[in-house]
């Protein structure tokens, strides 16, 4: 069993590669609380730098950050013998691996494994149990610019939002697309609809198309199968559509008698 040491927390420094770049402040805050009533329930992991009394932080800044705020001198940690590339390579893993950590965090700090330590994406996928294919889909969100990354995070949109954007291919399209999503707060889907009118090069985006598109080809499509599903079954549904500027309206009729509309065949 590998020995608990007391290390002061000035001696300890972050990892340069630690993926995770936010920390918020009231996670921190709170865990701070949980520390100064329970003190630090996991070590942290480190690494001497060489032969000094400093320490590396291979995983645990988190739990450093909250203890310097819950004004704790020293945290419980357990040295481990390691080289830095080592280090790195693990305290991005373990990282990844975590829960909380953000989409654009992890698509980066898995590009920081395959671009500055060699690693390739089966190896990383083996190491997280991940496919290769999983991997590849959280790389492609890297090619979103960066200021369109930070107004994703900072709006706490979800990763398939950032997803459909990179079906578009101009920056004008995706700010566009992202001042509707803000201002309309658009789901997945509706987003989607959104962007197949720009994609669409038959269908040209114009000012009635926030009026209507928010799930309206969804419904209408919905709407239709419904009925020709009802004639398909023998049932003499009939259905008329009247479309304005303001509305779509659809009049129904169904026969209560099924019975009597059924094919003879």
């Amino acid at each position: 069993m590998q020995q608990i040491v007391e290390i002061p927390t000035e001696k300890l420094l972050p990892n340069p590669y630690q993926p995770r770049k936010q920390f918020k402040s009231e996670d921190m805050l709170s865990l701070a609380n949980s520390i100064k009533e329970n003190g630090v329930l996991q070590p942290l992991l480190c690494r001497q730098i060489n032969n000094s009394d400093y320490y590396e932080i291979v995983a645990g800044e988190r739990r450093l950050r909250a203890s310097i705020l819950a004004n704790l001198q020293k945290v419980p940690c357990v040295i481990i013998e390691c080289d830095y590339e080592s280090s790195a390579v693990f305290s991005i893993l373990e990282n990844i691996q975590r829960s909380d950590l953000g989409f654009f965090e992890e698509a980066q700090a898995i590009s920081q494994l395959i671009s500055h330590f060699g690693l390739t994406q089966e190896q990383i996928g083996k190491k997280l149990g991940k496919s290769q294919s999983a991997l590849s889909n959280k790389l492609r969100l890297l090619k979103l610019p960066v200021d369109v990354r930070y107004f994703i995070e900072k709006e706490g949109l979800t990763e398939r939002h950032a997803r459909a954007l990179l079906r578009l291919d101009n920056e004008k399209d995706m700010w566009t697309t992202l001042k509707l999503i803000s201002e309309k707060h658009l789901n997945v889907e509706q987003t989607d609809a959104y962007i197949d009118t720009i994609t669409d090069k038959k269908v040209k985006p114009h000012h009635n198309v926030v009026k209507i598109f928010k799930d309206v080809r969804i419904f209408v499509n919905t709407f239709n199968k419904a009925i020709q599903t009802m004639k398909d079954a023998g049932i003499n549904a009939e259905s008329n559509k009247t479309e304005t500027e303001e509305y779509i309206e659809f009049r129904v009729r169904i026969p209560k008698d099924t019975h009597k509309c059924t094919n003879s065949a």
